[in-house]
């Protein structure tokens, strides 16, 4: 039996969780608190001006800011009311709804990747492998994804780690969060920088 996307199941289970996520993330920004974190650690491995996909972007809190300093930004996500916020509140970026297993965008590939919020947690385990594959297909020679997630989500850090160099990834640095502390083995949050060969 396959295990379905555990962002779908959570829309099956509560109809509305979308758009209770999407004002939980306004009223944070109203708020003032700092919600591009991941943001800035990617905007430092790469050039102005680099093509950054955002991919499982949500409402658009990363790629909407990366865009405003200058990137070339195009965020994927399987949510429609998820991509629609985007459109909404960050203009500038691509928003396209997708399924990260399935990524084919047309264009030159992209000189990073981010993938945060826990994303890599919610793909059913039979897509991770391959999403990670269409990660390495879409990446620049030389280009890096920035993937991060939390331990306890049934996705452990080692097997991760495999599946990304089985999808052609070589773990370039590995981070316990996304202000650059080391990786332990205690950590219990991974932010790994993969690199496209």
């Amino acid at each position: 039996m396959t295990v379905q996307n555990g962002w779908l199941r959570k829309l099956a289970e509560d109809p509305g969780h979308s758009q209770w996520y999407i004002k939980r993330f306004r009223d944070m920004a109203a708020a003032g608190r700092d919600l591009v974190g991941e943001a800035r650690l990617v905007d430092a491995m790469v050039p102005r001006g680099a093509r950054i996909l955002d991919a499982g972007c949500g409402p658009g809190r990363l790629g909407g800011y990366l865009s405003s300093i200058g990137h070339d930004v195009t965020g994927v996500d399987l949510d429609p009311e998820l991509i629609a916020a985007a459109v909404a509140d960050h203009p500038g970026p691509r928003w396209l709804v997708g399924d990260l297993s399935e990524l084919s965008l047309p264009g030159p590939p992209f000189d990073a990747i981010v993938c945060a919020g826990n994303v890599m947690t919610f793909a059913a385990p039979d897509t991770r492998v391959e999403i990670l594959r269409r990660f390495a297909r879409h990446l620049a020679p030389g280009g890096r994804a920035a993937i991060g997630f939390g331990a306890g989500r049934g996705y452990p850090f080692d097997e991760f780690l495999a599946d990304a160099v089985a999808a052609g990834l070589t773990p370039d640095l590995l981070l316990s969060t996304w202000d650059l502390r080391p990786f332990t083995p205690e950590a219990d949050f991974l932010v790994a920088v993969l690199r496209h060969p």
